[in-house]
């Protein structure tokens, strides 16, 4: 479909690349560790292997494609060729977080801590977002005038039909699922969304659903592949990033706001989580601070 294998925009404001396009035919670009600034998106056209993410393996095939946010930690290991498309777009280019009404993919294609990073993709499905990835392309390709509203129109709707997709099969994954234990799973979804900034311990969910920890924490592990402490936490720092990126609070407030008296205790939590200060993580992804890097 590419006739090369990178495109770009660059941020005419400070020389930076905010938005790329390109074609991999090898398994080296994601075999090692990426936590990267800036969203990315995969569509692995041919080849399969393992895909770590965060503190959790999933295998993958063809036709699937993944949904990483800035910052997550992840890495495709792959035997055999891995071939495929990748778009990176940094939230300057595009903030998931302000758009959020106009294509509801936050929470479902990205910072969902709840569901698998990634979706399948049938021939027609697969078709249809690589169409619209030609058309970026092709976009990128073009010395035009606002050429950077016209491929954040095109995003828009790649990230629109690929949600549809992964909302579909959610459905269809509950509607196979109905045991006792989806139900505790649900009541823990609930109940972490509800009380994450003042209940952080996983015996007060046991407590709050009238399960023994045991229970909670083995529904955890084999729905969200998760400890239960870890769900709890990721929620926070999930709420965390966005109160950084979106918002003026300081640190210290952001951290009493989740229920933590010692901002930098928190702290050490996020950085435990992500590697880095909430302080890098504004400075890097707040609103017109960061760029993508090549």
């Amino acid at each position: 479909m590419l006739s090369q294998s990178v495109y770009t925009l660059v941020n005419q404001q400070n020389g930076n690349l905010s938005f790329k396009v390109f074609e991999f035919d090898n398994s080296s670009y994601f075999d090692h560790i990426q936590r990267n600034n800036y969203f990315t998106l995969i569509i692995i056209t041919s080849g399969e292997g393992i895909a770590k993410v965060d503190l959790c393996e999933y295998e993958f095939k063809e036709n699937t494609m993944f949904a990483f946010y800035p910052y997550q930690p992840f890495m495709l290991a792959s035997e055999g060729a891995l071939m495929g498309i990748s778009i990176q777009f940094h939230h300057d280019f595009f903030c998931i977080y302000r758009h959020h009404k106009e294509i509801a993919s936050n929470g479902i294609l990205f910072n969902n801590i709840y569901e698998q990073p990634f979706i399948w993709l049938d021939e027609s499905n697969k078709k249809t977002l690589l169409n619209i990835v030609g058309e970026i392309v092709n976009e990128l390709k073009m010395e035009a005038l606002r050429k950077d509203e016209v491929l954040v129109s095109y995003l828009k709707i790649f990230l629109v039909l690929a949600t549809r997709i992964k909302l579909e099969q959610q459905s269809i994954s509950n509607t196979n699922n109905t045991d006792k234990q989806l139900l505790i799973v649900q009541q823990l979804r609930n109940a972490i969304e509800d009380n994450f900034r003042t209940k952080h311990s996983a015996s007060e969910y046991a407590d709050m659903l009238h399960v023994t920890p045991v229970v909670l924490a083995r529904a955890a592990k084999n729905h969200f592949n998760m400890t239960l402490s870890d769900l709890i936490t990721e929620r926070i720092i999930v709420e965390a990033k966005r109160e950084l990126y979106l918002t003026e609070k300081t640190v210290k407030e952001i951290a009493y706001e989740l229920g933590y008296d010692d901002e930098y205790y928190f702290s050490r939590v996020f950085k435990g989580k992500t590697d880095i200060s909430p302080q890098f993580y504004r400075d890097s992804i707040g609103f017109n601070r960061g760029a993508l890097s090549s």
